[in-house]
């Protein structure tokens, strides 16, 4: 089990903190998303590292990852 920390730009309200935590939680390997929306950092648990796949998708839903 790997825990990744990701710093996350772009994110204003609650709105945006659920829509990326529903979003990395749907991949494949990703058992745990906490996204702390004060501090703009994830805090993803995950089988692998997968943390180009979950740059991706934090992309794709139109913010940017650090």
């Amino acid at each position: 089990m790997k825990i990744l920390k990701i710093n996350i730009e772009g994110m204003s309200c609650s709105h945006c903190k659920t829509a990326l935590e529903t979003a990395i939680g749907q991949l494949d390997g990703v058992r745990a998303v906490e996204i702390d929306l004060e501090n703009n950092q994830a805090r993803i648990e995950a089988e692998d590292d997968m943390t180009e796949i979950i740059r991706k998708t934090i992309s794709e839903a139109g913010y940017s990852a650090r």
